[in-house]
């Protein structure tokens, strides 16, 4: 097990590895660059170099506006080296919101990837200024190479860093080393899925006693790589990445969604972590295959699951099923989804939000067992976790050891550890409102423990739809249903103080156009696709289907097609791609309505 007592360990433990490839990049011309450990060492004592001479000090703050690339790492270690407060920022967001963070945070220095984060700043500065809020930013530093009138070059805070060498600066070592672990290490500012956004205050303490456990169970080697593709601005993916360099296993960074195929292939790693929607799209484009190719190809594919099926307890206990007709199965259909992967993956995590059974179970069926975990921001982040040792599909494992936890009357998980946040920056009031007189941390989430320890997230509190006949209705794993059908992108579930439950649903167009298509329905528009009949039909049947396995009081009365495709830029998602119920109701206010206003229709 590790033994980290702040994040400068795992800074120092990446630096003594030796390793020629600790981090890989993809260059301009599509070729995968290696960056060894005495080179980010280097580089980060040099960046660390500028930041000093700038006057910059511990507990200040400096912000990182990029998508995952090796710089975002080295500005990262070099801020904590410094005990500089870093505070990371999701790339998709608007001029405005980055405006209210850095002014919020008090930022006076940040890294951005590209000229359009640089143009979102100058545009954050300009309309901060007319509004006559001050901002304490003092410079921008871009990672490419584009002109812009005031930034710094990131190349030029590293230029001649690889040429020192393997030798060491004792007075940054020492000053790294000085970081405690209760400084603060991070702001990160919570996604909002119900409000403005909280600025969450996690020291170095936090972090490294989260990672001394959270992979102790896996055995991560050097042999291990893993491509690093969800947002470093989510906790998730950052503390994946520590803990992956604390045990000098290889991280590959790939900055954008659309050249993770072709990273996949390349890299061909041995760890994967995303959220939910990432494995919930693999599924549906293998099923959306799986349906346009011949009858007889849909056969075996459906054949395979379901032999798949029978050995599922096998899949979960981490033994590979001898049975001739699972190894057919795996030879025409599990080895090429696996395939998809790179090929060579040993672990599949999911974190970031409720996974769902459908989805876990389809691909235990295929072969992979998808190692649940469950986790906030404010845990830093790990609570629970699956483990090759430990693991019962539906569940997200057994707690963290150094994480206490109770259930409220009410169903409520409350928490209680060293990794658990300090409290939001600058806001007392939410802090104390996050715990109670005991000091347990309110989480929010409802769930259980089972008798052998086996935590279960049954939903989100604030987020329970109760009827008005007094009934509650967890919303997550019905909509989790219906997103296992490759026709069902996202969904919500909405009837809060109404007789039943009603459903919007954003279809996964790519494929209901192609279904569409194949069943000679011609559309115009997305809103034509969604009101044809056949269409409707269609949905229809896959809500009765759901409903057969629901009590009655959940069961979904009336649905409505959107045709929209719901999205982090267009405001129905948050960047760890969770639901915005609030933005949902809103937008959808009329069509809501409608489900409850009298005589209302199934589909309207």
């Amino acid at each position: 097990m590790l033994a980290l007592k702040t994040l400068n360990d795992v800074f120092f433990t990446l630096a003594a590895g030796n390793r020629a490839d600790a981090m890989v990049w993809l260059d301009a011309s599509g070729q995968w660059r290696p960056i060894s450990a005495a080179q980010v060492y280097q580089r980060v004592r040099a960046v660390a170099e500028s930041l000093t001479a700038w006057g910059l000090v511990k507990g200040d703050r400096v912000a990182i506006l990029s998508e995952n690339r090796w710089e975002w790492a080295v500005a990262d270690f070099a801020c904590l080296a410094l005990g500089v407060i870093d505070v990371p920022i999701y790339p998709t967001l608007t001029p405005e919101q980055i405006g209210v963070l850095l002014a919020d945070s008090g930022t006076r220095v940040i890294f951005v990837s590209t000229k359009a984060q640089y143009e979102k700043i100058a545009k954050a500065r300009q309309d901060m200024a007319a509004a006559g809020t001050r901002m304490a930013l003092e410079r921008i530093v871009m990672m490419d190479e584009a002109g812009t009138p005031d930034a710094v070059h990131f190349s030029s805070l590293v230029e001649g860093a690889d040429a020192r060498g393997a030798e060491r600066d004792a007075d940054f070592d020492r000053a790294a080393y000085d970081v405690k672990p209760g400084d603060l290490a991070t702001l990160i500012y919570t996604s909002g899925t119900t409000g403005e956004p909280k600025g969450v205050m996690l020291t170095h303490g936090n972090i490294a006693c989260n990672l001394n456990y959270s992979t102790a169970e896996f055995g991560f080697t050097m042999q291990d790589s893993c491509i690093s593709f969800l947002p470093l601005s989510h906790v998730t993916a950052r503390h994946l990445d520590y803990a992956l360099f604390a045990q000098h296993a290889a991280v590959a960074y790939c900055s954008t969604i659309d050249k993770l195929p072709g990273a996949f292939a390349a890299i061909r790693p041995t760890i994967l972590v995303a959220v939910p929607r990432v494995y919930e799209k693999v599924r549906q484009e293998a099923e959306r295959r799986a349906a346009a190719q011949s009858p007889t190809k849909a056969r075996i594919f459906a054949w395979a699951l379901k032999t798949g099926k029978k050995h599922r307890d096998t899949i979960g206990a981490g033994d590979e099923p001898s049975s001739i007709g699972w190894k057919l199965a795996n030879k025409l259909v599990y080895s090429k989804i696996r395939a998809g992967f790179g090929g060579r993956v040993r672990y599949f995590i999911a974190g970031g939000a409720p996974l769902g059974m459908d989805t876990a179970g389809w691909f235990a069926d295929a072969g992979m067992r998808i190692l649940e975990g469950y986790g906030l921001t404010e845990t830093s982040p790990v609570v629970a976790l699956n483990t090759p040792k430990a693991y019962r599909i539906g569940s997200v494992g057994r707690l963290l050891p150094n994480v206490e936890c109770r259930v409220a009357e009410d169903g409520e998980l409350l928490l209680r550890g060293p990794s658990i946040f300090r409290g939001y920056w600058q806001q007392a009031a939410a802090t104390a409102e996050s715990f109670d007189a005991e000091g347990w941390f309110r989480t929010g989430d409802i769930g259980h423990i089972d008798a052998d320890g086996f935590l279960y997230i049954t939903d989100r509190k604030k987020e329970l739809i109760k009827t008005s006949g007094g009934k509650f209705i967890a919303p997550a794993p019905i909509e989790n249903r219906l997103k296992s059908s490759y026709l069902v992108a996202q969904a919500a579930l909405v009837g809060d103080k109404h007789k039943f439950a009603s459903v919007l649903i954003a279809p996964n167009f790519p494929a209901l156009e192609g279904w569409a298509k194949e069943r000679g329905i011609a559309a115009a528009t997305r809103r034509d696709l969604v009101a044809d009949p056949q269409v409707v039909a269609e949905y229809e049947a896959l809500i009765d289907r759901i409903n057969a396995s629901l009590a009655n009081f959940e069961t979904i009365k009336r649905f409505r097609l959107v045709p929209d495709e719901w999205t982090i830029d267009s405001g129905e998602l948050t960047p760890s791609l969770k639901l915005k119920r609030r933005v949902v109701n809103e937008k959808y206010a009329a069509e809501i309505a409608a489900f409850y206003a009298e005589n209302g229709a199934s589909q309207s």
